[in-house]
């Protein structure tokens, strides 16, 4: 452990007892990074393929087990605080950051663990709403915490799904499983490529040698968010119900696009679902090309597929907003950019970009000038790395 992180964790250890009291019992601290997916968007629900790395930012948790049947929940990040009873931590808590780890809980509870009480503090370096999966990383945490605490055994995969299930049912959002598996299973230098059907996977090593991921944040809050997700969910539905008329397909992640060309008849009166399921469709080709190009290492054919996979959920989709587009028209004018994309859910939130780590500085202030003077938003860059999956850090107090 670096000294610059046990610092960090003295510090959290500080805020963590003035917020709850000194006590004789231990406490525990925990890591879950969030992630960025490079190419396959919207295709986890569907059961399609993904390609998401973990990142060296992410959601700290600090955990002390009281046995009070009191729950106590707090974050570095929000001013709310939350203490409620056992009772209480079955239903929503308003609309904010704490429904993430009530969702898991309920998900322990659900499976006879009868939790006792705990303190909690969160701490996270995410930022929130930016696509890069903050909320994923508070619940694979909080589960891999309790598992832990509580000697539950669960599976990492088990909580995976816990902490899926917790957004699915509790919080309300109709993720498919890819932000949680990511957290959960992202290994240091490289990126997972998911079958979110099957759940096979392969940890693909990501060679980019004299190029950086840069992700841009345009600063610019989800306009739509749950309601237009859930609405993506629904459109592709519809477009799977239409297509199992004319064809055998048990889900539209199996559905390739010289099959959706022979079948469009069946989206005369219904336009919309046809070109959802034409993103699904060539979205997942894309993710099928992305990994040999990574591994034969032509990184240009890599970024070409992002810049693919951008104009698609823009036209096709249409989940990107003015912000995001001027980001990545921006990024895609720089000399040697490779390419550029939104991540995540769009409507908002960030990009990713491929840039050559002696031009990162240069792209930075460039894009972040002429994004500016044409949306009067000023973005936020980050330089990531490739992370490790959800872990504990220390053990307990006395460490």
């Amino acid at each position: 452990m670096s000294q610059d992180l046990k610092l960090s964790i003295e510090r959290l250890k500080e805020r963590f007892d003035q917020k709850f009291s000194r006590s004789d019992e231990p406490t525990f601290v925990f890591f879950a990074p969030g992630r960025v997916n490079l190419i396959g968007e919207y295709t986890d629900f569907t059961g399609g393929l993904v390609f998401p790395c973990g990142i060296n930012h992410g959601t700290t948790l600090l955990i002390r087990r009281t046995r009070n049947q009191q729950y106590r929940f707090a974050s570095t990040n929000f001013d709310l605080m939350a203490q409620l009873s056992q009772s209480e931590i079955t239903q929503t808590y308003g609309d904010n950051w704490i429904n993430y780890p009530l969702g898991v809980l309920d998900q322990f509870a659900q499976r006879g663990v009868v939790l006792d009480g705990f303190d909690c503090l969160y701490s996270g370096n995410v930022p929130n709403g930016a696509g890069l999966s903050s909320s994923a990383s508070i619940e694979v945490v909080t589960a891999y915490a309790l598992n832990e605490l509580m000697h539950t055994g669960f599976s990492l995969l088990q909580m995976v799904q816990m902490a899926q299930a917790a957004e699915n049912d509790f919080v309300g959002m109709q993720c498919g499983i890819m932000d949680q598996f990511a957290v959960a299973f992202a290994k240091s230098g490289h990126a997972i490529q998911l079958d979110c059907h099957s759940l096979e996977y392969r940890q693909v090593p990501l060679v980019l040698n004299d190029v950086s991921i840069v992700v841009s944040n345009t600063n610019q809050r989800r306009e739509l968010n749950e309601s237009a997700y859930n609405n993506r969910v629904s459109e592709c539905h519809r477009a799977l119900t239409l297509l199992q008329q004319a064809m055998s397909i048990e889900y539209l992640g199996q559905l390739l696009p010289a099959a959706l060309d022979k079948h469009e008849a069946e989206f005369s009166n219904d336009p919309i679902p046809l070109m959802r399921a034409r993103h699904i469709a060539t979205e997942n080709e894309r993710v099928r090309a992305a990994v040999p190009a990574l591994e034969s290492g032509d990184i240009n054919a890599f970024g070409q597929l992002m810049n693919a996979s951008h104009d698609s959920l823009r036209d096709l989709f249409e989940v990107s907003s003015e912000p995001l587009n001027q980001l990545v028209q921006l990024a895609r004018a720089q000399p040697d950019v490779l390419g550029s994309r939104l991540t995540g859910a769009g409507f908002g939130g960030c990009t990713v970009s491929l840039v050559p780590t002696r031009t990162v500085s240069a792209f930075e202030q460039i894009v972040g000038h002429g994004y500016t003077a044409a949306t009067g938003l000023t973005a936020d860059f980050y330089t990531m790395q490739p992370g490790h999956g959800v872990h504990q850090l220390i053990s307990e107090s006395a460490t």
